[in-house]
C-alpha cells in the first residue's frame, strides 16, 4: 500500500521486471533463431485478464525480452493447438485490431498518465497507439518507427520487436527508469482472451497503474537524434461549374508543393517538431457522414502527423484544442517534453484559411474567412502523485477580422482506486469585426440592425443564432465543470455539471454548444459469467440530464436505459430506450430567447445495436434507431427510422471490403414523406505485402426530399458520388509513396443526371532521414 499526503490507494502489487543487458542486436525476421533470444528474460503471458479476471489461459504464450541501452527487444512465442484457426492478415498498419496479436504496454514514465502500446499480428502487422488514463481514451493516429516481424509455425506463431528506445521520451538519469510494463497477447475465438503477464483487479479500472515496475536500462540514453523528412506533393486539379443550363469549360491547376518536417530530441526529455511549407492533405478519404436534420457541426478526427506527434501531451477534460481548425498552415513549430512529473507542450501555427465554429444551444455553425490566420497552444500538468494531477491550457487563434484567447484550469483526484474528481474551469474573450458579423448575413437584409418586424422561422430575413452569437463584437466568456464517479468491478455511478456561459468561446477547439448549464446523473451495474458460460457479461446503463441556458430556461431533459450482453462469437447486443424533451426552432430568430419563442417536443426512441465476428475475418454490425424526432427543417414532430449495417469481409489474407451504409427516414406524423437518405461507404483493399496497398474508395449519398412537406424550397433529389484509388508503399509511417486519383460530381433538380464537377491527380513522396 503506498501512503502519500493526499490519498491512500489499495493498489494490486505486482513484481518487477527485471530485464537482462545484452550487447547484440537482433535480427528482426520472425524466427527466434539466434542465441541471445537464449539469454533474453523469459515472461509467461498465460493470465486471463478480460473477459474474465485472472483465470488460467487456454493456450501458452511465452515473451523473450532484453535490451542493449539504444534498443528494447521482444519475442514472443504463442502456442496455438488449432493453428489453422489462427485470424491473420495482411493488412495496413493500425488496421489489425481484430487479429491475433502480441505486444507491450510501456509507461515510460511510470507515472500512470500516458502509456505507449504496441503490438503485432502474427504476419508481423504494426499497431501502435498511446492510452491516455487521464481522459480515458486511446490515439491509434500515433504513429512511432519500429521494426518487427511475424511467423506461423505448426505449433503457433512466433513474433520479433525491436523498440529504438529515441522513440520514446523518458528520464535517462542514471539509475532514474522508473518504467512500468505489460505484456499481452490477444487469442480471439468465440471469445476474445485478454492474456497477460499481470494480475489485473477488475475493481480499479486504471490499469496503467496497475503495471509492475521495470528492473533494467541502467545505461540506456534517450539520443538527441534529428529526423528530417523532405516531401513533395503534385497534384493536378481540375474544376468546373454545373450550376446553369450549360457547364463550364473544366479549369486545371497544377501543383508542386515541397516540403520539410523535422523532429529534434533537443534533451531526453524534450521534443521539437517543425514544418516548413507542410504537407497537410487528408490521403484517405474520411468516413462518410450524413448531415441530414442535424444542427450542430460534425467532429472528424485528426490524420496528420505534425499535430499527431505528442498529441496526447495537450490532452485535458474538454476538447480544448482540435487541430483540424487548422486547415491549411504554411508553417508551424512544437515543443513537448515532460519530467519529474511536469509536462509541457506547445505549438504555433499559421493558416492560409480561417474556419470558426460558432457555437449555440441550439446549433452550430462554421464560418469559412478567406483570410490568414495564427493559432497556438500551450499546455502544462503537474502530476503531484499517480492519483493526483492539475493542468493549464492556454490557446488563442488571431486574423485580421477577429481573434479569440482561451484560458483554462483543470485537475483530476483519484481518492481511491474506484473513486475519482475530475475539475475543470475555462474562460475566453472574443472580438469579431463587422467584416467578420457580414460572413454571416444575408446581402440583401440589414442583419445588423433590429428587424422592422419580427421575423419569422419560415422565411428567410437575415438573422440566425449563428449571427446573434456574434453580433455584439466583443464577448468575455466563462464555464466550468464538474464530475464525480465511483467505478468499481459490479457497478459505476456517476454525476457531473456543465457551465458555459453566454460568451464563451474556444475557436481552436470543439465545443459547439455555449449558453447553458447540463446536469447529468445515472449509473450501470454489472454481471459476469464463469468461464464456461455461453455469455460472458452483461450491463444495465441508465441516466438522467437536464439542460437550461443561461437565463434558466429548459432547453433539453433526457432519460435513456440500455442492457447489453456479450455473447458467443465474439458478439454484443444492446437494447435501449430513450425519452427526450426538447426546443424546437426558434419561432422569431432575431431573438436568442427560448420561453415563448420555441416549442417543446418529445421525443421517444428505441435503439438496438448488434455486432459479431463469427470467423476469421468477418465482423459485421447493425444499428437500428426507431421513434420520433424533430423535423428540424420545418419545426415539427416526425417519424423517424435509421439503420446503419455495417461488413468487413476479409477475402484471402490480401483483399479486404469494407461496407457502410447509412438509412434515414422521417415522416410527417400523418404519414407524408418528409426526406428520405441513404448512403454508402464502400472500401475495397488489396494489400499486396506488410508496405503496400491498392484501395478503391466510393462513396455515395441520395436524398430524396418531398418538397410539399417542406415551408422553404429544396430540391427534391440530390444524388452525390465520390471516387478515389489510392496506392500507397509505407517503409514506415514517415517514409511513403502514395499516388492517386480522385473525382466527386452531384446532381440536383438542375440536373439530368451525377455530373463531376472536381477531379484530381495526386502524388506524394517522403522519406525519413534519422540522423
Amino acid at each position: 500500500m503506498a501512503v502519500t499526503p493526499f490519498i491512500v490507494l489499495a493498489e494490486t502489487a505486482q513484481p518487477a521486471l527485471n530485464i537482462p543487458y545484452l550487447a547484440d542486436a537482433a535480427t528482426i525476421d520472425g524466427r527466434l533463431d539466434e542465441p541471445q533470444w537464449q539469454q533474453a528474460k523469459r515472461i509467461s503471458v498465460n493470465n486471463i485478464t478480460w473477459p474474465y479476471e485472472n483465470k488460467p489461459s487456454p493456450v501458452s504464450t511465452t515473451a523473450l525480452i532484453y535490451e542493449n541501452d539504444d534498443t528494447l527487444y521482444l519475442g514472443f512465442i504463442a502456442e496455438d493447438p488449432h493453428p489453422e484457426k489462427i485470424r491473420a492478415f495482411y493488412r495496413d498498419r493500425d488496421s489489425a485490431w481484430d487479429d491475433d496479436l502480441v505486444g507491450i504496454k510501456l509507461d515510460t514514465y511510470g507515472s500512470a498518465k500516458l502509456a505507449y502500446q504496441f503490438f503485432v499480428n502474427p504476419l508481423g502487422v504494426q499497431q501502435d497507439s498511446i492510452e491516455n488514463e487521464l481522459s480515458k481514451t486511446e490515439n491509434s493516429a500515433w504513429d512511432g518507427i519500429w521494426d518487427s516481424a511475424g511467423h506461423i509455425t505448426a505449433q503457433g506463431y512466433q513474433v520479433e520487436i525491436a523498440l529504438p528506445m529515441r522513440m520514446f521520451n523518458f528520464d535517462d538519469a542514471p539509475r532514474s527508469q522508473a518504467m512500468t510494463m505489460e505484456l499481452v497477447r490477444f487469442y480471439p475465438r468465440n471469445e476474445r482472451l485478454r492474456l497477460s503477464s499481470m494480475q489485473l483487479d477488475h475493481g480499479n479500472h486504471c490499469w496503467i497503474c496497475q503495471m509492475p515496475q521495470v528492473n533494467g536500462f541502467a545505461n540506456a540514453k534517450q539520443s538527441s537524434n534529428l529526423i528530417v523528412v523532405p516531401s513533395l506533393v503534385l497534384n493536378q486539379q481540375q474544376q468546373r461549374d454545373i450550376n446553369g443550363a450549360v457547364l463550364k469549360p473544366w479549369q486545371k491547376d497544377n501543383n508542386i508543393e515541397p516540403s520539410l518536417d523535422l523532429k529534434w530530441g533537443i534533451t531526453p526529455d524534450l521534443t521539437l517538431n517543425a514544418t516548413v511549407n507542410p504537407d497537410f492533405s487528408q490521403v484517405e478519404a474520411d468516413v462518410a457522414q450524413l448531415n441530414v436534420n442535424e444542427s450542430f457541426s460534425l467532429f472528424f478526427p485528426e490524420k496528420r502527423s505534425f499535430f499527431l506527434d505528442n498529441a496526447d501531451y495537450f490532452a485535458s477534460n474538454l476538447n480544448l484544442i482540435y487541430t483540424r481548425n487548422i486547415a491549411s498552415p504554411g508553417a508551424g513549430a512544437k515543443l513537448t517534453g515532460s519530467k519529474n512529473g511536469h509536462t509541457v507542450a506547445a505549438f504555433i501555427s499559421n493558416d492560409e484559411q480561417t474556419n470558426v465554429l460558432i457555437p449555440g444551444n441550439l446549433g452550430s455553425r462554421v464560418v469559412s474567412l478567406e483570410q490568414h490566420s495564427q493559432a497556438g497552444a500551450l499546455r502544462y500538468r503537474y502530476d503531484i502523485s499517480s492519483a493526483f494531477s492539475l493542468g493549464a491550457s492556454s490557446t488563442f487563434r488571431r486574423s485580421d477580422d477577429y481573434h479569440n484567447e482561451v484560458l483554462s484550469i483543470d485537475s483530476k483526484y483519484r481518492f481511491d482506486d474506484f473513486t475519482t474528481l475530475v475539475v475543470q474551469a475555462l474562460a475566453s474573450q472574443s472580438d469579431y469585426s463587422e467584416d467578420f458579423i457580414e460572413q454571416l448575413c444575408d446581402a440583401d437584409e440589414p442583419c445588423q440592425a433590429p428587424p422592422v418586424q419580427p421575423c419569422d422561422s419560415r422565411y428567410d430575413c437575415g438573422y440566425s443564432e449563428a449571427l446573434l452569437r456574434v453580433n455584439e463584437r466583443h464577448y468575455d466568456g466563462y464555464g466550468y465543470y464538474l464530475s464525480l464517479d465511483r467505478d468499481t468491478k459490479y457497478y459505476s455511478l456517476f454525476g457531473n455539471y456543465h457551465m458555459r456561459s453566454r460568451g464563451l468561446r474556444a475557436d481552436l477547439g470543439f465545443l459547439s454548444e455555449t449558453d447553458f448549464n447540463k446536469f447529468t446523473t445515472g449509473g450501470e451495474y454489472r454481471w459476469y459469467a464463469e468461464q464456461d458460460a455461453w455469455w460472458n457479461r452483461a450491463r444495465w446503463y441508465a441516466d438522467w440530464d437536464i439542460t437550461h441556458n443561461q437565463a434558466g430556461e429548459l432547453i433539453e431533459k433526457e432519460a435513456q436505459s440500455f442492457v447489453s450482453l456479450d455473447g458467443p462469437w465474439q458478439s454484443y447486443l444492446e437494447l435501449g430506450t430513450i425519452s427526450r424533451e426538447r426546443r424546437g426552432l426558434r419561432a422569431d430568430p432575431s431573438s436568442l430567447a427560448i420561453d415563448g419563442n420555441s416549442v417543446r417536443f418529445n421525443e421517444n426512441e428505441i435503439n438496438l445495436f448488434a455486432s459479431i465476428k463469427p470467423s476469421a475475418g468477418v465482423v459485421a454490425d447493425i444499428d437500428v434507431t426507431q421513434g420520433n424526432k424533430v423535423d428540424l427543417a420545418n419545426n415539427r414532430l416526425g417519424e423517424f427510422v435509421r439503420i446503419r449495417p455495417t461488413v468487413n469481409y476479409n477475402i484471402n489474407s490480401h483483399l479486404a471490403l469494407r461496407l457502410r451504409h447509412t438509412y434515414e427516414d422521417l415522416q410527417r406524423r400523418s404519414g407524408e414523406d418528409i426526406f428520405s437518405a441513404n448512403l454508402s461507404d464502400l472500401r475495397l483493399t488489396y494489400q499486396f505485402n506488410l508496405r503496400s496497398f491498392l484501395r478503391l474508395t466510393m462513396i455515395y449519398t441520395d436524398i430524396e426530399r418531398e418538397p410539399s412537406s417542406y415551408v422553404k424550397e429544396v430540391d427534391a433529389r440530390y444524388r452525390a458520388l465520390s471516387t478515389q484509388l489510392l496506392y500507397s508503399y509505407k517503409l514506415n509511417p514517415q517514409s511513403v509513396v502514395f499516388v492517386g486519383y480522385s473525382d466527386s460530381g452531384y446532381q440536383d433538380d438542375d440536373l439530368s443526371r451525377l455530373e463531376k464537377d472536381n477531379r484530381t491527380l495526386f502524388a506524394k513522396f517522403s522519406y525519413a532521414w534519422i540522423l
